[in-house]
């Protein structure tokens, strides 16, 4: 995308020449009453200045995803496995109608979009995503990560905020250095304390939880003593955290949107969950964050 036009306005200068008439003295001022020499038609008349070009394209000819599991459609089609063809980025699935399918058409999206995202990725690798994905030269990128810093073992084990931040900004500065010009649409991460407060009331899913999926949170589903509750309000405060890091990260980048924090807002209901986990986003909940994916990177400007 053409950069924003650098160009100004010449001036003249004022009071350029002095005469003296013969009804007396009069102080002249060059090419204008006030002093602007903007180019002039032979009538007179001023010729148009340039428009800048804008920096955000809301028609982006070709995608490309970065992140975690719900990018790849974890557990959407069936239980413990990768399911990219209903990726809310990415998919060809008519059900979802990706971000892709949305911006491109379904033919075009499916030889101009590539999923670079990994079931399991942490914030740590996402510089190897982004360098993977800038190689295409994607107009457009999305990045959703940040689920797994926050999913361990332990709340110990959580990435600390610093760590996150870091990883964020060398992701943003390996972009740059091979794609200064694609746009970023940057999805807020999701609620997990909600996602938990809806799957438990699913057993099937509570079972499928036990074989270790996000602890932290998920852990003991139905321990609401005081130890569990602390346990799970921190590792919301943290992906409050990590939020707010991408907010103010991609904020310094004039190519880069926030989606204002509307995934970690979505209500997903047990609907948009997927059936095997009751955690990951089903197709549903697939179709949701694209739909919010669209309205952010088609918008008149960013989210307020």
């Amino acid at each position: 995308m053409p950069e924003r036009s650098s160009r100004r306005r010449g001036r003249g200068p004022g009071a350029v020449l002095a005469a003296v008439a013969l009804a007396g003295a009069a102080v002249l001022t060059g090419c204008g009453g006030d002093g602007d020499t903007s180019a002039r038609s032979t009538t007179g008349a001023r010729s148009p200045s340039p428009s800048p070009t804008p920096l955000w394209d809301a028609s982006p000819a070709s995608v490309a995803a970065v992140g975690d599991s719900i990018t790849r459609g974890f557990d959407a089609c069936s239980v413990l496995a990768d399911c990219p063809e209903v990726s809310w980025a990415t998919g060809t699935d008519a059900g979802v109608r990706s971000l892709a399918v949305r911006l491109l058409g379904p033919s075009k999206a499916a030889s101009h979009s590539w999923n670079h995202a990994v079931s399991g990725a942490r914030m740590a690798q996402l510089p190897e995503q982004m360098a993977l994905a800038a190689q295409e030269r994607p107009e457009l990128l999305t990045v959703m990560i940040g689920a797994n810093d926050a999913c361990r073992d332990s709340v110990d084990l959580m990435t600390p905020v610093a760590g996150f931040r870091a990883s964020f900004e060398a992701s943003m500065r390996q972009l740059r250095a091979s794609a200064p010009k694609t746009q970023v649409y940057v999805s807020s991460v999701p609620d997990l304390k909600r996602l938990w407060s809806t799957g438990r009331e699913n057993p099937l899913g509570k079972q499928i939880w036990k074989l270790g999926i996000c602890r932290s949170m998920l852990g003991d589903a139905d321990d609401m003593g005081a130890a569990a509750v602390a346990r799970r309000d921190a590792v919301r405060e943290r992906v409050v955290a990590y939020n707010e890091v991408l907010r103010d990260v991609c904020a310094r980048d004039e190519r880069c949107r926030y989606d204002g924090g509307a995934v970690f807002d979505y209500r997903f209901t047990g609907e948009q969950l997927s059936k095997w986990d009751w955690f990951h986003p089903g197709r549903d909940g697939q179709a949701r964050l694209a739909e919010i994916a669209y309205r952010t990177v088609t918008a008149a400007g960013p989210p307020a």
